[in-house]
């Protein structure tokens, strides 16, 4: 229990934040005045710790990667499984949200968002990708941008060979130093994001609640239906019906595990003994899970659609949109890929959403609180869909099966 309680104090404490927050907005609505400070001042915190820490983090993982094609093979087949699982969970999550609608909040509209619908698509392709000046990167505004010159940069560094070696090694430093300057901004969301939760309780009314439930109730249903539908097709299309039966009697323990932790590091040794004992090869399986763990998170695909969704409900415009839809996919894939090593990588990825979209910071702590309640179901999504990954990377990279046998440490 203990374990339990000490894996879970991030979550237990935001939550007590938002629930203290959440009765001074009801109770004492005349001295959120006073606390919304307290929200900002949070979020500005944030958002200079975070662009800095894109930067770094993106750049060092691009400026490490070796040199030749080692495992290529393998490296392929795990890219294309990655990538096929996150998408198909977020056009998974767009359908159940399109055909189960949640209702916008009657105070919301588009007078939060600027209007630039007059701005010329072309021009907001450009604005998108690139800015006109160095200084200009460093802003939330663009972080797109700022995501396209770190690629960049790590490759640039990792072409350098030994001449670049001390600017990897800045890069490597700066990662490690501004995550931890992210941690350390984080130990105040529980009062920041309480304080924001307040303004809006004052403000929008009690019918706040009824809004989160349904996106929330919409995830849980379908992360569930996914996790038992999904899983089981990815097994059957990896080893047919023996494969579908060995991962359910061995994804038990990994799922228990993943809800006890709240970690999909925790897991992967889990993961690893589910592998053995499926007949998944060791050169395969000690490859896909432990990257698996960073770069693969269906539970974060699937709650990354569900926050832009609610961000557009908040605003009052259409998520449905094709070009928000197709931003949307493309947010999800770097939520759920790049951001997956950095801690609290979810609102990393919400500050990317907040750029591309131009939203208002109004909808930053919504779907930070989304976040965090859709966790314990992300993070059982997110790690044992390592263990069938390795199963269909199998299976793709034209590798064998073999006997299942013990996991050997």
């Amino acid at each position: 229990m203990k374990e339990v309680l000490r894996n879970y104090s991030g979550i237990i404490l935001l939550l007590t934040g938002i629930t203290i927050g959440s009765l001074i907005g009801i109770f004492f609505p005349q001295v959120v005045s006073y606390l919304k400070p307290l929200g900002d001042i949070f979020l500005n915190l944030l958002f200079v710790s975070v662009v800095p820490l894109v930067y770094f983090a993106v750049a060092n993982s691009i400026a490490s990667v070796e040199q030749g094609g080692k495992f290529g093979k393998i490296i392929f087949a795990m890219i294309i499984t990655f990538l096929l699982f996150i998408l198909i969970a977020a056009l998974f999550t767009i359908t159940v949200v399109y055909f189960f609608p949640t209702e916008a909040l009657p105070s919301t509209g588009s007078d939060l968002l600027d209007d630039s619908g007059d701005e010329s698509w072309g021009n907001r392709i450009v604005g998108f990708f690139t800015v006109g000046e160095f200084s200009q990167l460093f802003s939330r505004q663009n972080m797109l941008a700022l995501l396209i010159f770190a690629f960049l940069t790590g490759t640039a560094a990792r072409k350098a060979g030994e001449a670049g070696q001390v600017f990897r090694s800045f890069l490597a430093s700066g990662y490690e130093v501004m995550k931890e300057l992210l941690l350390l901004v984080m130990k105040v969301a529980p009062v920041g994001l309480g304080a924001y939760f307040a303004f809006q309780v004052a403000t929008i009314g009690p019918q706040l609640f009824g809004f989160y439930a349904k996106p929330l109730g919409l995830y849980y249903i379908s992360g569930v239906v996914y996790f038992l539908v999904f899983f089981t097709l990815y097994a059957f299309v990896a080893k047919g019906k023996i494969g579908v039966r060995q991962f359910w009697t061995n994804n038990i323990y990994p799922s228990i595990t993943a809800i006890s932790t709240c970690s999909s590091f925790a897991t992967m040794p889990a993961n690893l003994q589910a592998a053995a004992k499926i007949g998944v090869p060791d050169a395969i399986a000690n490859i896909v899970i432990p990257i698996g763990s960073t770069l693969h998170k269906n539970g974060s695909s699937m709650s990354s659609i569900i926050k832009i969704y609610v961000a557009f409900l908040i605003i009052g415009k259409d998520f449905f949109d094709p070009m928000n839809l197709l931003l949307a996919l493309g947010i999800t894939v770097f939520v759920s890929i790049v951001a997956g090593g950095i801690p609290n990588g979810g609102y990393i990825g919400e500050m990317l959403m907040i750029s591309v979209y131009q939203l208002p910071v109004e909808a930053i702590p919504a779907v930070m609180i989304i976040g965090t309640l859709v966790d314990p179901l992300a993070t059982v999504l997110n790690s044992t869909g390592d263990t069938v990954a390795a199963m269909f990377v199998t299976k793709l990279s034209s590798e064998k099966f073999e006997e299942p046998k013990e996991f050997a440490p």
